[in-house]
């Protein structure tokens, strides 16, 4: 059996850590997007037990992330909850034709400081809304509302005693997060998310607080495939932005983990189509069963490896045991106080901040940051969808920009013709610019046009310049001269013609 199966133990020791490590975070993130907690477990299950059976990244794990969250919250409150297995189904077929059309590799293309931005835009969100959570209080429904109201639930928080107490159980388990990091490497072995929910289950307990813990109404009862109604959403227009979303969004999440999973380990690289079709049945079936999106996940993934694991079958194990604990100890789930989630989840939140990347994008290119800053304040200030493709925007943008710089020249000696000397990308971006100069250039002089130094020149700018050239030779003054750009097609010497 062991020569067959020549890395079991090792991969079994991983999916029990993998286990552990998911299973607090699976009903965090399902409690957090207003579902039944049961759904984050079948998420979880189907992201070990149907996606890690399938080729791409053999060491990544697949469940809920923190990093939909938001969005799967602003979907079930405008579209209700049975709409969200046809969003997720919907989603998962969209990756699946992606897949089969080798799409994947593009999501690399991505630019980084938009994905760190759409990152940090969640864990703001993530973070002010589990805040209220922590409290025990509703929070408001937008982003920015969430932020702008935390001074008043702050307010509410110190009147009253329940709601200090759920917020002292939060903070302990932020707290034990935090310095659970610092304790010897033995003590590690239990994940830090399963010891914090365990103490605070404990505390809770011990001393008999009141505090709100998590709502348990069964896997069968909780597991609800999309019916006719639900798909009757799909009459309504807005649904297919929220899909759309999803879709790029995990998608680019799960790729994006995958790049940095690749990095922890010497094992077979990630074939990035083969993965994004695997994400796809994984999403595909979750949307049958009316779940969870999944991705992959990096904190689970990098426990992997971290872990010991040398093939997929200790995320598969990971799914069986998560199956197990969701049909024998479902119980055990309504012990754990929502604060504790809530706790998990601002620590989430906050490592979704890429503070160190800000710093270091601002010192070396600070373009690159605004565009961080701008996709993550977008977020919080609109939703997810939009504010991910208004950071796109930017970047394509400032892309554009940076690819038509454009150096003018101009030699004047007092006598003879001017020289002006164009180099770089000459784009209708920069034609305002170019214009400018040349009109700014004396009448009643002659000019001499370079414009070898140019690596490229659109049919806008050539037109201009022409245009230019002739209202400059109008007024008597002798034709303007231009040397054109070296083309590939061509000597190597410029000709120089009489505009």
């Amino acid at each position: 059996m062991m020569t067959k199966y020549p890395h079991l133990r090792q991969d079994f020791a991983a999916s029990l850590v993998v286990f552990l490590v998911a299973l607090p975070l699976c009903v965090g993130v399902a409690v957090a997007s207003g579902v039944p907690a049961e759904l984050g477990l079948v998420t979880g299950i189907v992201g070990g037990i149907v996606t890690g059976f399938m080729r791409g990244s053999s060491l990544q794990v697949s469940g809920p992330a923190a990093g939909l969250t938001v969005l799967v919250f602003e979907a079930v409150q405008e579209f209700g909850l049975p709409a969200l297995g046809v969003i997720v189904l919907a989603a998962g077929l969209i990756q699946l034709v992606m897949g089969a059309l080798k799409l994947g590799r593009w999501f690399r293309a991505i630019s980084v400081s938009v994905v760190e931005g759409m990152l940090a835009g969640i864990g703001l969100v993530l973070i002010a809304g589990q805040l209220y959570s922590a409290a025990g209080l509703k929070a408001p429904t937008t982003g920015i509302d969430k932020i702008l109201g935390l001074p008043g639930a702050a307010a509410d928080a110190l009147g009253s005693t329940t709601a200090l107490t759920s917020l002292a159980v939060g903070a302990g388990t932020v707290a034990v997060l935090v310095l659970w990091k610092k304790l010897p490497k033995k003590a590690q072995t239990v994940p830090g998310a399963l010891a914090a929910v365990l103490l605070a289950t404990l505390v809770t307990q011990v001393f008999g607080l009141s505090i709100a813990t998590v709502e348990v109404n069964g896997l069968l009862a909780s597991v609800q495939p999309p019916g006719t109604d639900a798909f009757g959403e799909l009459a309504n227009p807005a649904i297919f932005g929220t899909i759309i979303a999803f879709t790029l969004i995990a998608s680019a999440e799960s790729l994006f983990s995958a790049a940095a999973v690749d990095r922890l380990h010497d094992g077979p690289r990630t074939e990035y189509d083969k993965e994004l079709m695997a994400q796809g049945v994984g999403n595909t079936v979750c949307g049958a069963l009316g779940a969870l999106p999944m991705t992959a996940v990096i904190v689970r993934s990098s426990a992997n490896v971290q872990a010991g694991a040398k093939t997929k079958a200790s995320r598969v194990m990971h799914g069986v045991w998560l199956l197990l604990f969701a049909a024998l100890l479902p119980s055990t789930l309504a012990l754990i106080p929502l604060p504790a989630l809530a706790g998990i989840l601002v620590h989430a939140g906050f490592k979704l901040i890429p503070f160190r990347e800000i710093v270091s994008l601002w010192r070396g290119h600070r373009g690159e940051a605004l565009i961080l800053v701008a996709t993550a304040v977008s977020i919080v200030a609109v939703n997810m969808f939009e504010g991910v493709l208004i950071g796109l925007a930017l970047s394509v943008v400032k892309t554009a920009w940076e690819a038509s710089h454009l150096k003018l020249e101009i030699v004047d000696k007092g006598a003879g013709p001017i020289q002006a000397h164009l180099s770089g990308n000459a784009t209708f971006l920069r034609l305002p610019k170019i214009l400018d100069s040349l009109e700014s250039l004396p009448q009643d002089r002659p000019v001499e046009l370079d414009l070898s130094g140019l690596h490229h020149l659109d049919h806008a700018c050539r037109t201009a310049l022409e245009n230019w050239a002739e209202r400059h030779s109008a007024v008597g003054t002798e034709p303007v001269r231009v040397t054109e750009p070296v083309r590939v097609t061509e000597p190597e010497t410029a000709k120089a013609t009489a505009a």
